[in-house]
């Protein structure tokens, strides 16, 4: 796998057509999952794990790669299944990724190969799945079913973030955003919905949520086909990247294809943290790009939107 991340530069031509390659990987079984590429650092045989004292049990020790101290948690343990046993260890493989400004590694029992595929072939997960599954969405490859996780989920548990906007920005805040037409957050991780709405209710933003580009896009067709423009009815959007049957990339081209929406502010908001998003972000016509998740830089940054009309 040393040249899993050979093609970057041919990737990032996929950017606003739809398209993703997923690196497919097993765990503990036969079930096979999938992550976005782009997420992925690199991928190497499990090194010699160090242990962390005080840490969580799913938390199987640090690797040093690259100059980095990197936290290695068991991808099994993390949604429930028994954890990769330590005598089986040198013989799995580490997936390292940067996920919201962090970089961590992956533990799996082996990895497969990378598929390119269109986002329209990734759905949902099923309807009856219930709230604690770490699904974000699935597809089907040579007849067999691909579980993506949510790995925002994992984080979250894990390695909690701080989800309140602190004091000094809330003081900002209340001469500044009353009155001002709602926010369309889009992204197809509850975590994330969650944590964006929280942080801005906290500053006086009312907030419409859609879980993926083709719903958002749907929806902004029906609010303005009575002539309105999408302006007249939200501040701006903040949507994810990686979201099943439409991505956040070919929304925001669709967007400002649009007569009627193109003039809408949109910020793209995506634990995609790697170097290639300002690049990606010019070429679909973003008006903005930021790193998941900060509140207080988010709140910030929303204020200054709406202060700049």
């Amino acid at each position: 796998m040393a040249g899993v991340l050979d093609s970057v530069n041919q990737r990032t031509q996929m950017v606003g057509k739809n398209r993703l390659e997923l690196l497919l990987f097993r765990l503990r079984g036969r079930q096979i999952y999938g992550i976005n590429v782009f997420k992925v650092k690199e991928v190497l045989q499990c090194p010699k794990l160090s242990s962390l004292p005080n840490s969580r049990p799913v938390v199987r020790g640090v690797a040093h790669s690259r100059g980095e101290t990197i936290p290695i948690i068991d991808l099994s343990m993390a949604i429930g299944l028994p954890g990769i046993p330590q005598d089986e260890l040198a013989t799995s493989f580490v997936i390292i990724t940067e996920y919201n400004r962090k970089t961590q590694g992956f533990l799996v029992t082996g990895v497969e190969r990378i598929m390119n595929m269109n986002w329209e072939e990734i759905l949902p997960p099923p309807k009856g799945a219930g709230k604690d599954v770490y699904l974000t969405a699935v597809t089907k490859i040579d007849d067999k079913l691909i579980e993506i996780i949510d790995v925002e989920k994992i984080l979250s548990e894990v390695s909690p973030l701080g989800e309140d906007v602190t004091e000094a920005v809330l003081s900002k805040s209340a001469e500044r955003v009353p009155g001002h037409l709602p926010v369309l957050v889009v992204d197809d991780s509850s975590v994330a919905r969650r944590q964006i709405q929280r942080c801005l209710t906290a500053i006086g933003m009312e907030v419409v949520l859609k879980n993926d580009g083709k719903q958002a896009f749907e929806y902004l067709k029906e609010i303005t086909a009575d002539g309105s423009r999408a302006k007249d009815h939200f501040s701006l959007i903040i949507s994810d990247v990686e979201m099943p049957e439409m991505d956040g990339y070919t929304l925001v081209t669709k967007v400002k294809d649009d007569p009627a929406l193109s003039d809408m502010f949109v910020m793209l908001h995506t634990s995609l943290s790697g170097v290639f998003n300002q690049a990606m972000v010019k070429k679909v016509g973003a008006d903005d790009f930021m790193a998941k998740f900060s509140p207080d830089e988010l709140a910030e940054r929303v204020m200054e939107i709406i202060d700049q009309g």
